[in-house]
């Protein structure tokens, strides 16, 4: 799957998440922007995770601060 469809599958699953619809970008952050808390951070992942059936590492988690670095990190998962 490239970028593109990667960025638009988590499109769809960020919108439950997003409450304060907040229009996302990839400088878009998950704690400033979103102010997604931990909990929802792993609701989220764990979406993810279920959606393209890979799994994200608690030290690539505490990497990605913004949407960009998700769907780069989604998408690279993806091609291992």
């Amino acid at each position: 799957m490239d970028r593109a469809a990667t960025d638009s599958t988590i499109r769809s699953l960020i919108e439950p998440f997003n409450k304060k619809l907040v229009e996302v970008t990839d400088a878009t952050t998950f704690a400033g922007d979103l102010e997604f808390d931990s909990l929802t951070v792993m609701d989220f992942v764990a979406a993810i995770e279920d959606e393209f059936d890979i799994i994200i590492s608690m030290n690539q988690q505490a990497e990605i601060e913004t949407y960009g670095q998700l769907v780069d990190a989604v998408t690279k998962l993806q091609g291992e």
